[in-house]
């Protein structure tokens, strides 16, 4: 019924997925990107009937993870937990998305899909044989054991995406990602842009936003960062500082700098929220529609600093410049005492004039810091969520409207273990993917739908 092959990884040549093709015979082909997998009872059976039930390409299920415990007097012993995946979806586009270690497939609609393989890639075989695919099921349901390889915290899995190693294997995920595009109707030609709209009238040239809630550690490094920045004449900046009700001190810290910063009163604007939801994105939106704001909105997250006192300046000269919608700049990883962590400095070069509004669609990411014209801004507004509120208003700006790049290093980003980030568990992690692969799905919606227009 079934032939099984094993692949070590998702990034694999399509020539080994083409042999997987000529070989499989039986009604089922098992791909297992682990050597060493359990399965529960009856559990490949159930694979097999939801895959004749739902009528499927292929079927994937959560799992168990077994993570092996080190010390001599225990012996082998595992720690066995709970790992589910979660939905396919259309923008489920990333490069990195989880099935889990098994994949079953309906071995003749492998064939046909494999058939129309035309390119020959080195890294990204499994990745385009899953962008063809017309149905991938999940069966949310513990079928299987897999052996965890990879214990590091998610914090340090999240830039493996940018680390200049990998940059061949990047190369060719985006390339396979924008035939991809073009096969569905999604794909924007470079160039083709909207007008901005009008600038409004406003009081300062640019405006850093910091939104914050419970960061009494690191608000204090992140106002005194902004508040150094130097501007020349002409142009003018201030500082908003949104308080979203915390309760560990933040608010005495922001009053004591208002206090002491006498030089600065007239550039900081502090905000405290009301009780209701806010979340980073409502944070966002009461900063940018604040009549105090600039005519640009620079990112500033409570727990970074600014690379140095030139930050401000670089993302008004590279507006006023290339009338972009949004401006991305460079940042390196540091740890709180400043020291540079692996892999170092982060410009998201993969983001090109010709191709970065459609390569945005499978990276979980556009860069930081980020830097708004307000007036567009406002016309769109963040989600008033807490994670992925960034991303999802990078994605509508770059489908209309240009986004311009500083490559100079502009922003810290420091690493700690209260970063959002830094541990989050598998729940978390897959809440996570989910929301942007459904931000995605939309945005692919919108693409294809305007095209079509």
């Amino acid at each position: 019924m079934i032939d099984t092959f094993y692949l070590p990884g998702r990034v694999c040549p399509t020539k080994a997925i083409k042999e997987i093709a000529e070989k499989s015979s039986a009604p089922y082909t098992m791909i297992c990107l682990k050597p060493e997998i359990e399965w529960v009872y009856l559990g490949q059976e159930r694979m097999i009937q939801v895959l004749e039930m739902t009528n499927a390409t292929m079927v994937y299920s959560d799992r168990f993870n077994k993570l092996k415990e080190e010390g001599e007097s225990l012996g082998e012993k595992w720690q066995v937990s709970e790992a589910p995946v979660i939905d396919y979806q259309i923008g489920a586009l990333r490069d990195d998305f989880d099935f889990g270690a098994v994949m079953l497939w309906d071995t003749k609609k492998l064939k046909a899909l494999v058939a129309k393989m035309d390119t020959e890639y080195e890294f990204a075989g499994l990745y385009d044989l899953r962008l063809r695919a017309e149905k991938l099921e999940h069966i949310p349901e513990y079928l299987y054991y897999e052996v965890e390889t990879d214990t590091r915290k998610s914090g340090e899995k999240l830039f493996d995406y940018v680390d200049p190693r990998n940059r061949q294997v990047q190369i060719e995920m985006e390339q396979c990602v924008t035939a991809h595009l073009k096969r569905i109707g999604a794909y924007l030609q470079p160039g083709d842009y909207k007008p901005l709209p009008a600038a409004e009238d406003f009081p300062v040239t640019a405006s850093v936003i910091i939104p914050c809630r419970n960061r009494a550690r690191t608000i204090e490094d992140a106002i005194r960062s902004a508040l150094s920045q130097k501007v020349r004449a002409p142009y003018s900046f201030n500082v908003i500082v949104v308080d979203d009700n915390s309760t560990d001190g933040t608010k005495e810290i922001i009053k004591k700098l208002s206090v002491e910063c006498l030089e600065f009163r007239d550039k900081l604007v502090v905000i405290h929220q009301d009780k209701t939801w806010h979340a980073i994105g409502g944070n966002w939106n009461v900063a940018i529609n604040d009549p105090r704001c600039g005519k640009y909105a620079i990112q500033l997250d409570s727990d970074d600093t600014y690379f140095d006192e030139t930050t401000v300046q670089k993302f008004i000269d590279c507006f006023e410049a290339g009338h972009f919608g949004m401006v991305i700049g460079t940042y390196q990883l540091t740890n709180m005492a400043g020291e540079t962590l692996p892999p170092g400095v982060i410009d998201h070069r993969e983001w090109t004039d010709d191709n970065g509004r459609n390569n945005a669609l499978r990276i979980n990411g556009l860069g930081a810091p980020r830097g708004f014209y307000v007036s567009l801004l406002r016309t769109i507004n963040y989600p008033t969520t807490k994670y992925g509120e960034d991303y999802a208003v990078g994605l509508r700006i770059s489908r209309d409207y240009p986004i311009g790049r500083i490559y100079d290093v502009v922003y810290n980003c420091r690493r700690w273990e209260d970063n959002s980030d830094a541990n989050c568990d598998i729940i978390a992690m897959n809440r996570n993917n989910w929301y942007k692969d459904r931000l995605r799905s939309w945005e692919l919606q919108a693409r294809i739908s305007g095209l079509e227009d």
